[in-house]
Protein backbone atom coordinates (compact mmCIF):
# COMPACT_ATOMS: atom_id res chain seq x y z
CA UNK A 1 0.00 0.00 0.00
CA UNK A 2 1.49 3.51 -0.84
CA UNK A 3 0.57 6.03 1.72
CA UNK A 4 2.34 8.76 0.22
CA UNK A 5 -0.67 10.46 -0.75
CA UNK A 6 -2.85 8.71 1.36
CA UNK A 7 -6.46 11.07 2.19
CA UNK A 8 -7.50 10.28 5.83
CA UNK A 9 -10.58 8.57 5.07
CA UNK A 10 -8.99 6.40 2.57
CA UNK A 11 -6.25 5.18 5.47
CA UNK A 12 -9.22 4.96 7.60
CA UNK A 13 -11.54 2.16 5.65
CA UNK A 14 -7.73 0.47 4.22
CA UNK A 15 -6.23 -0.09 8.46
CA UNK A 16 -10.20 -0.77 9.42
CA UNK A 17 -10.73 -3.54 6.62
CA UNK A 18 -7.04 -4.69 6.67
CA UNK A 19 -7.62 -5.20 10.83
CA UNK A 20 -11.22 -6.71 10.60
CA UNK A 21 -9.84 -9.66 7.96
CA UNK A 22 -7.50 -10.20 10.83
CA UNK A 23 -10.23 -10.83 13.40
CA UNK A 24 -9.77 -7.57 14.84
CA UNK A 25 -12.86 -5.13 15.10
CA UNK A 26 -12.74 -1.51 15.72
CA UNK A 27 -14.82 1.62 14.81
CA UNK A 28 -13.23 4.89 14.03
CA UNK A 29 -14.63 8.31 16.27
CA UNK A 30 -12.95 11.54 16.96
CA UNK A 31 -11.92 14.33 14.42
CA UNK A 32 -11.18 11.40 12.17
CA UNK A 33 -15.05 10.87 11.49
CA UNK A 34 -15.33 15.25 11.20
CA UNK A 35 -13.14 14.87 8.39
CA UNK A 36 -14.97 12.59 6.59
CA UNK A 37 -18.16 13.60 7.79
CA UNK A 38 -17.07 17.32 6.56
CA UNK A 39 -15.18 16.56 3.69
CA UNK A 40 -12.07 17.91 5.26
CA UNK A 41 -13.44 21.28 6.51
CA UNK A 42 -11.76 20.02 9.25
CA UNK A 43 -8.57 18.26 8.90
CA UNK A 44 -7.69 16.28 11.85
CA UNK A 45 -4.29 14.13 11.80
CA UNK A 46 -5.04 11.36 13.95
CA UNK A 47 -7.22 8.50 13.58
CA UNK A 48 -8.47 7.14 16.65
CA UNK A 49 -10.16 3.37 16.28
CA UNK A 50 -12.16 2.11 19.46
CA UNK A 51 -11.65 -1.72 19.77
CA UNK A 52 -14.45 -4.09 19.92
CA UNK A 53 -12.57 -6.75 21.46
CA UNK A 54 -9.67 -5.41 23.75
CA UNK A 55 -7.97 -9.12 23.87
CA UNK A 56 -6.81 -8.10 20.41
CA UNK A 57 -4.96 -5.15 21.27
CA UNK A 58 -1.76 -7.25 21.48
CA UNK A 59 -1.73 -7.82 18.20
CA UNK A 60 -2.35 -4.82 16.44
CA UNK A 61 1.46 -3.81 17.00
CA UNK A 62 2.79 -6.35 14.56
CA UNK A 63 -0.12 -5.96 11.95
CA UNK A 64 0.83 -2.22 11.82
CA UNK A 65 5.01 -2.40 12.23
CA UNK A 66 3.77 -4.58 8.84
CA UNK A 67 2.36 -2.53 7.13
CA UNK A 68 5.51 0.06 8.16
CA UNK A 69 4.37 1.77 10.68
CA UNK A 70 6.25 2.55 14.11
CA UNK A 71 4.97 2.59 17.75
CA UNK A 72 5.53 6.27 19.14
CA UNK A 73 4.09 5.75 22.96
CA UNK A 74 0.45 5.06 22.54
CA UNK A 75 0.26 6.40 18.89
CA UNK A 76 1.54 4.37 15.36
CA UNK A 77 3.20 6.66 12.61
CA UNK A 78 4.06 5.61 9.15
CA UNK A 79 6.97 7.61 7.95
CA UNK A 80 4.85 8.05 4.39
CA UNK A 81 1.87 10.02 5.88
CA UNK A 82 0.88 12.86 8.34
CA UNK A 83 -1.82 10.63 9.98
CA UNK A 84 -1.24 8.91 13.15
CA UNK A 85 -2.69 5.95 14.49
CA UNK A 86 -4.05 4.93 18.10
CA UNK A 87 -6.43 2.26 19.50
CA UNK A 88 -8.54 3.26 22.65
CA UNK A 89 -9.86 0.37 24.87
CA UNK A 90 -13.86 -0.67 24.77
CA UNK A 91 -16.42 0.27 25.21
CA UNK A 92 -17.52 1.92 22.45
CA UNK A 93 -19.55 4.72 24.15
CA UNK A 94 -19.80 8.89 24.03
CA UNK A 95 -19.81 10.13 27.14
CA UNK A 96 -21.45 8.13 30.02
CA UNK A 97 -23.36 5.92 26.85
CA UNK A 98 -22.61 3.53 24.95
CA UNK A 99 -22.85 3.72 21.07
CA UNK A 100 -25.89 1.99 19.81
CA UNK A 101 -25.38 2.46 15.98
CA UNK A 102 -22.46 1.93 13.91
CA UNK A 103 -22.48 3.15 10.26
CA UNK A 104 -20.63 2.05 7.26
CA UNK A 105 -18.74 2.99 4.73
CA UNK A 106 -18.41 0.39 1.97
CA UNK A 107 -15.37 0.99 -0.57
CA UNK A 108 -13.79 -0.76 -3.12
CA UNK A 109 -14.50 -3.90 -1.31
CA UNK A 110 -13.59 -2.35 1.62
CA UNK A 111 -15.61 -1.93 5.11
CA UNK A 112 -15.36 0.84 7.34
CA UNK A 113 -16.73 1.19 10.62
CA UNK A 114 -17.24 4.57 12.36
CA UNK A 115 -19.83 6.54 14.69
CA UNK A 116 -23.19 8.00 12.60
CA UNK A 117 -22.81 11.77 12.46
CA UNK A 118 -25.14 12.19 15.12
CA UNK A 119 -22.75 10.03 17.45
CA UNK A 120 -19.91 11.89 15.78
CA UNK A 121 -21.48 15.18 16.99
CA UNK A 122 -22.28 13.77 20.83
CA UNK A 123 -18.72 13.24 20.59
CA UNK A 124 -16.92 16.28 19.40
CA UNK A 125 -19.84 17.72 22.24
CA UNK A 126 -18.65 15.36 25.25
CA UNK A 127 -14.95 17.15 24.45
CA UNK A 128 -16.80 20.85 24.54
CA UNK A 129 -18.55 19.52 27.94
CA UNK A 130 -16.43 18.44 29.77
CA UNK A 131 -12.95 20.10 28.54
CA UNK A 132 -14.33 23.13 27.44
CA UNK A 133 -12.80 22.53 24.22
CA UNK A 134 -14.37 24.99 21.94
CA UNK A 135 -12.80 23.74 18.47
CA UNK A 136 -14.67 20.94 19.14
CA UNK A 137 -17.85 22.61 19.57
CA UNK A 138 -17.33 23.87 16.25
CA UNK A 139 -16.26 20.56 14.69
CA UNK A 140 -19.97 19.51 16.26
CA UNK A 141 -21.29 22.52 14.12
CA UNK A 142 -19.28 21.70 10.94
CA UNK A 143 -21.07 17.64 11.08
CA UNK A 144 -23.83 19.27 12.23
CA UNK A 145 -24.55 21.28 8.66
CA UNK A 146 -22.47 18.79 6.72
CA UNK A 147 -24.65 15.63 7.81
CA UNK A 148 -28.33 15.12 8.74
CA UNK A 149 -28.25 14.66 12.15
CA UNK A 150 -30.96 13.75 15.14
CA UNK A 151 -31.07 17.11 17.31
CA UNK A 152 -33.70 15.29 19.77
CA UNK A 153 -31.69 12.76 20.28
CA UNK A 154 -28.61 15.28 20.97
CA UNK A 155 -30.62 17.09 23.06
CA UNK A 156 -31.75 13.60 25.21
CA UNK A 157 -28.41 12.76 25.44
CA UNK A 158 -27.14 16.07 26.27
CA UNK A 159 -29.76 16.57 29.27
CA UNK A 160 -28.60 12.71 30.14
CA UNK A 161 -25.00 13.79 30.75
CA UNK A 162 -25.97 16.83 32.94
CA UNK A 163 -25.13 19.13 29.96
CA UNK A 164 -28.77 21.08 28.57
CA UNK A 165 -27.59 24.45 29.11
CA UNK A 166 -24.42 23.59 26.92
CA UNK A 167 -26.21 22.36 24.28
CA UNK A 168 -28.33 25.21 23.81
CA UNK A 169 -25.02 27.15 23.05
CA UNK A 170 -24.56 24.09 20.26
CA UNK A 171 -27.98 24.73 18.75
CA UNK A 172 -27.60 28.29 18.67
CA UNK A 173 -24.34 27.95 17.23
CA UNK A 174 -25.65 25.78 14.75
CA UNK A 175 -28.65 27.70 13.66
CA UNK A 176 -26.68 30.91 13.30
CA UNK A 177 -24.21 28.75 10.39
CA UNK A 178 -27.59 27.44 8.82
CA UNK A 179 -28.66 31.30 8.09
Amino acid sequence: MDFKKITIRDLAIFLCDFLARRGIDTVLSGGACVSIYTENKYLSYDLDFVLLDYSQKKRIRGILEGLGFKPEGRHFRHSDTPFIVEFLSPPLSVGEEPVKQIFNIEENEQKLKLLSPTDCVKDRLAAYYFWNDRPALEQAVLVGLSQSIDQKEIERWSSHEGMANKCHIFLEELTKAKQ
